[in-house]
């Protein structure tokens, strides 16, 4: 006979230990899953390193059943995100357990109790901490291997969220694309169009340009295009200058082209990765004692055929300008130089058909739907 399931608050090292640990047992033997870095993982809950947390209330909890971690999630309430949004809603993220409805339903009613006791009247998820962080559950397409920036989980997991009472807010879809040897014409029209009647240039930042006012601008460009997505709050400041000072070292800015229109404003910005998903495997998590090693080699010698399109943004007085042609019209011979022959996106909302509509030039596979759930408290 099982024991009975203790849900903790994480206090201690070893608790965090095991939270973060946790997945690495679970997937163990799943070839499709993509794991986080543990110390990316463990920096979520440092305020030294996560600017969310100055207007986040975030509890992360481990599961144990007789002494041995068996599950795990995180309950944070986005103050931000409440006001703009005029709701009083609890999230859940960072949500692993064991296949059995019990684990989730320990999980679960920690989170919405939680979420009570400081007023909630809603619980949606798995959401992140900021927009920036994994959101929504795998719903389809287990068989293909996870990204570096989207969420994997086992095909149970939706399974027991349906039996526990929660129904799908929304959905997300990706876009996965076979990049072509040569720019369609399409494109090649309406981005000369672009350039010739509307007087938009496409530009590559270098680093210390991304790292000053550029960077800036790029932000500012994302909180207006993206401020009437589902539970978006604008990054702060302090959220830039991180995420700024995290990633630029990550990124081959070949792959990041800027639209400028002629005063020199940023109007539409590409950020586009070679994938990690196989040195992310390889390291499982860890960088060290050689995890370090595969990521590394995966920067510096280009070793992946894919790329990850981690965000395309377009100011919405531009939109329908020709703005995204010229990012593909930009990026295509690039992604052939570098011998990159797949492209997926990260997670769409299921419901911005504009956006899912410009892939249709690349006959495009939709693919990877995962799912926002909710539930009333």
């Amino acid at each position: 006979m099982k024991g009975k399931i203790e849900v903790c608050p994480v206090r201690t090292r070893k608790q965090m230990r095991d939270f973060i640990a946790l997945p690495r047992r679970l997937y163990a033997h799943c070839e499709q899953y993509v794991p986080d870095l543990d110390l990316d993982v463990r920096n979520t809950f440092r305020p030294g390193h996560n600017a969310g947390l100055k207007f986040c209330e975030v509890q992360p909890f481990v599961a144990y059943r007789d002494g041995l971690p068996v599950g795990r999630i995180t309950a944070i309430i986005n103050h931000h995100a409440n006001k703009k949004w005029q709701e009083a809603c609890v999230r859940f993220g960072f949500i692993e357990f064991e296949d059995d409805v019990l684990v989730a339903e320990a999980l679960l009613s920690t989170v919405e109790q939680w979420g009570r006791d400081r007023g909630m009247t809603l619980i949606q998820g798995p959401l992140g901490i900021t927009d920036f962080d994994k959101e929504g559950m795998l719903v389809e397409d287990f068989d293909l291997v996870g990204s570096m920036t989207a969420i994997y989980n086992h095909p149970y997991y939706p399974r027991h969220l349906e039996t526990l009472g929660y129904r799908k807010a929304v959905d997300w879809l990706q876009v996965r694309i076979q990049v072509p040897t040569e720019i369609p014409a399409r494109f090649q029209r309406v981005a000369q169009y672009a350039r010739e009647q509307k007087g938009l240039r496409v530009r590559k930042m270098k680093r210390k340009e991304v790292l000053g006012e550029d960077g800036q601008r790029v932000f500012q460009l994302l909180n207006e295009a993206y401020s009437p997505l589902f539970e978006f709050s604008e990054f702060t400041p302090g959220q830039v200058r991180e995420f700024l000072k995290k990633y630029i070292s990550l990124v081959d800015l070949r792959l990041v082209p800027v639209v400028e229109n002629p005063e020199g404003e940023i109007v539409g910005v590409a950020i586009t990765m070679q994938s990690m998903t196989h040195a992310l495997q390889q390291s499982r998590g860890r960088l060290l004692p050689l995890g370090w090693w595969h990521l590394l080699r995966a920067l510096r010698q280009n070793r992946e055929d894919s790329v990850e399109m981690l965000l395309i943004a377009v100011r919405p007085d531009y939109q329908g300008w020709g703005v995204n042609a010229m990012f593909f019209d930009d990026l295509i011979p690039i992604y052939n130089q570098m011998g990159i022959h797949w492209a997926e996106t990260g997670p769409q909302l299921e419901e911005n058909v504009r956006v899912l509509s410009q892939w249709k030039v690349l006959n495009p596979q939709f693919v990877k739907r995962r799912r926002c759930f909710c539930k009333e408290l």
